[in-house]
């Protein structure tokens, strides 16, 4: 057995022989952070990704639904990876290979081209369907103050504060969309100038508007004319003033506690400058 298939429980081992059998693993790009497990393998003179869950692991779920689910307008494109093969209960699936480099770590991550072939794509997503929920936002105020009652090193004054904002909220019903969860050049592959996109395991129904988080606190923030590319692409803003401010406030939370948890400590310390931002109304342009 290729020792790089250690990590993988005895029936996901099964279920991959079975599906690729004599499957030989060419690469391993697991995270390293959390028990996900992903290889790059070839099998009768294909590539695949293999992307293997742990005990507690909740993403691959998730990543199989939007697979099944979403991902047609991009896979019909060749502009995300074709499910090859999935099972929930294992907590495994085998996509086909993507060609392409990350953009992040890339001179890709600051090409406002890029940010504009990422926003249409989004926008694709997106557009799919549309739920109105009544419970998204106490649900997500929910989830913030269990961050905050949990381990973290967020000071305790500061807690008061969040604790104090959170409570002001008010609790409108929410329009939810398909969304990736983690939108920004580390999942974005280019190839030829193209772009693509990886990693579907925070995929879920969210208000829009949450899919540009992760890219305004680096990206957008760093170089203004990304945003611009960006939302160029996407065609509109979904950002409005009271809900931006409440989901950066809730993803400020969310990043500091989990990046301690998993002993990420500059993801951490991000996390505490985005907490920080927030509650000094960091102005952010949105009416």
């Amino acid at each position: 057995m290729d020792p790089a298939l250690g990590t993988l429980t005895g029936q996901q081992r099964s279920l991959l022989d079975r599906w690729l059998p004599g499957a030989s693993v060419e690469r391993d790009h697991s995270w390293g952070l959390v028990a996900t497990t992903v290889l790059e393998v070839t099998h009768a003179g294909s590539r695949f990704i293999v992307k293997a869950g742990g005990d507690g692991d909740h993403h691959l779920a998730r990543e199989l639904h939007a697979h099944r689910h979403w991902l047609r307008p991009w896979t019909r494109i060749g502009r995300a990876p074709a499910l090859a093969y999935g099972s929930a209960e294992a907590k495994l699936l085998v996509t086909r290979f993507l060609p392409g480099e990350l953009a992040l770590g890339s001179g890709h991550a600051d090409d406002p081209d890029v940010h504009r072939q990422a926003g249409e794509l989004l926008a694709m997503l997106h557009a799919q369907i549309a739920v109105t929920d009544d419970d998204h936002e106490r649900r997500e105020n929910d989830k913030s103050l269990s961050w905050l009652a949990g381990p973290h090193r967020i000071d305790d004054d500061t807690v008061r504060r969040l604790r104090a904002e959170i409570a002001s909220w008010p609790t409108p019903s929410a329009t939810l969309v398909p969304t990736h969860g983690d939108w920004h050049p580390r999942n974005w592959l280019v190839d030829g100038g193209v772009v693509s996109v990886i990693d579907f395991g925070r995929a879920a129904l969210r208000p829009a508007y949450t899919d540009f988080a992760r890219l305004a606190v680096n990206d957008f923030r760093r170089t203004p004319a990304l945003e611009t590319a960006f939302l160029d692409g996407y065609g509109t803003d979904p950002r409005t003033a009271d809900a931006w401010h409440r989901t950066q406030v809730r993803e400020a939370i969310g990043t500091a506690a989990w990046a301690y948890r998993v002993g990420d400590d500059r993801f951490e310390a991000q996390g505490h400058r985005m907490i920080a931002d927030a509650l000094r109304g960091r102005p952010d342009r949105r009416a």
